[in-house]
């Protein structure tokens, strides 16, 4: 019972004590952010990665892309109905966007995608901005620009099918706060990237201009990002872009026919939080650029019609099915699939499929997130060796009071305390410190990771060269900030027992005072 009083009446009556706690609390508080934002970057990528494929991707590892993929998906709902869930073909090309108005023009990267079937695929649709106001109003199909009124209240009006859609979205969201700020921006004017106004003249909300296929860039591609992370957007929804694109033969060779350049409409924008992915690419009807890029069936020269490719195939595996175990079982249905057309497959045709590979989404991201993850080990480490210094305070510390309380050990001693009591008492004191400092340090640490972002804009504020986060080096457009409760556990463990292991030899010291040498000089 004394072990406990005496431990509970040093660390309520030493003032010394407190800076052995406030080194406790700042180391645990230092490894805790630093274990929080990198264990959330190493989580944003895995999520993110999920979210941008799918659960495994065929890619022919070429631009003029591989034929057989309808006829393969088709195999797979045949062949492999408990296993594959959904499949969808997907393009990449590179290519120009250019706003024909002004002299705005960017590199892309060119994406055809079937919208209904790739958002079903991944995370894609979570990300699309005027969807979410307007839901079932973005689509690549063809569309023509929306007009935007004033009624006799001299409220904004839009067209019956967004007002309709707007209700909708309205009716569904809980929210009052998010309707609430959504009526107070003004988004038929443009400052929220809303249907474009043409004058005060309209009489009647409508729709204006040719009817042209959707474009849906990335966020950062088309609008400009304020310093607090917002976007303004700089072209009005309907708006009319030119996207070049360059076709290529079978052969991978370019074609004889020139660049191709294609009148869209501005549908939508997506943000998926991957900055180097928002910033390079748009999102194009899968069938338009297929014909575009001279992808679809061609007649050939000397009769017969050349075969549709694409550039890869997403596929979703059904819920329960392992992720590697369903990559085996794709890889042998493709294999399989091969055998039983082989009679079908003409000289190109074998050409482009001999490179065609079955991967997971983590095999397509596994070099990245390995070097996170021993980025990771290795600024922990590091932290964790500077965290040291927590052991050597406490010992220096709890010497001191070793040196100072040796009356108080005399007396224990003499009154029946023994040597390992003694200790065990300075042991479960530093056990106490080190308690004290992790709850402090855990809490500090946590919600300096809950407010990262914001103590960020506030320092981008005062000046922008304070900016610790930039999102064309990290990739990711904002700090990660999830704390996870093993890591408050563990890193908690950790500093008590340091604290403990700190007082090991100031403790041990102390149980081996003899009573007599304590009181001689008191």
């Amino acid at each position: 019972m004394y072990k406990l009083f005496m431990a509970r009446r040093y660390l309520t009556t030493k003032l010394i004590a407190v800076f052995a706690i406030l080194g406790v609390t700042l180391c645990v508080g230092m490894v805790l952010v630093v274990m929080s934002v990198m264990g959330g970057f190493l989580d944003s990528i895995r999520g993110r990665s999920r979210g941008l494929l799918s659960d495994l991707i065929m890619d022919g590892r070429s631009l003029q892309g591989w034929p057989f993929y309808e006829e393969f998906g088709a195999y797979l709902d045949r062949e492999l109905p408990d296993v594959v869930g959904a499949w969808t073909p997907v393009i990449r090309n590179y290519g120009l966007v250019r706003e024909p108005g002004t002299s705005w023009t960017k590199l892309a990267q060119v994406i055809g995608i079937k919208l209904d079937e790739y958002r079903t695929i991944n995370d894609f649709g979570r990300g699309l901005h005027y969807e979410r106001y307007w839901p079932g109003s973005t689509h690549l199909g063809e569309q023509r620009q929306p007009l935007a009124a004033m009624d006799s209240s001299g409220r904004w009006r839009l067209p019956a099918d967004l007002e309709a859609a707007n209700k909708r979205w309205r009716e569904s969201e809980s929210d009052p706060r998010v309707i609430e700020a959504f009526d107070r921006l003004p988004y038929v004017l443009g400052g929220f990237g809303g249907p474009r106004v043409y004058g005060l003249a309209e009489r009647e909300a409508t729709h204006s201009g040719d009817p042209l296929f959707g474009v849906i860039p990335g966020c950062d591609l088309v609008n400009y990002r304020e310093l607090d992370g917002t976007f303004t957007r700089q072209f009005p929804r309907g708006l009319e872009f030119a996207v070049t694109v360059m076709p290529l033969t079978i052969r991978g060779n370019v074609g004889s026919e020139p660049s191709v350049s294609m009148r869209l409409r501005y549908a939508d924008d997506v943000r998926t939080g991957v900055y180097e992915v928002d910033r390079m690419s748009v999102y194009v009807d899968f069938d338009m650029l297929q014909h575009q890029l001279a992808m679809d069936p061609q007649e050939l020269l000397g009769g017969g019609m050349t075969r549709a490719r694409t550039v890869q195939l997403f596929i979703a595996l059904e819920s329960g099915v392992e992720l590697n175990e369903g990559k085996k079982q794709v890889a042998d249905a493709w294999q399989r699939f091969l055998t039983s057309i082989a009679w079908q497959i003409s000289d190109d045709d074998a050409q482009n499929i001999r490179h065609v590979s079955v991967d997971t989404w983590e095999d397509l991201q596994r070099p990245f997130i390995q070097a996170v993850e021993k980025e990771k080990v290795l600024v922990t480490f590091l932290f964790g060796m500077i965290s040291l210094v927590a052991i050597v305070l406490i010992g220096c510390i709890f010497y001191m009071i070793v040196q100072k309380k040796t009356r108080d050990i005399g007396i224990l001693k003499a009154v029946g305390a023994s040597g390992p009591g003694v200790a065990t008492m300075f042991i479960m004191y530093a056990a106490s410190v080190g308690v004290i400092g992790a709850v402090l340090g855990s809490a500090i640490g946590s919600t300096f990771v809950w407010y990262i972002n914001d103590i960020q804009d506030l320092l981008i504020s005062i000046n922008p060269k304070l900016r610790v986060w930039d999102p064309a080096v990290y990739t990711f457009d904002r700090i990660p900030n999830v704390v996870k409760l093993p890591d408050v556990m563990w890193i908690g463990g950790v500093a008590v027992l340091a604290s403990m292991l700190g007082s090991v030899i100031p403790a041990t010291i102390a149980g081996r005072i003899w009573p007599a040498q304590a009181v001689r000089y008191e």
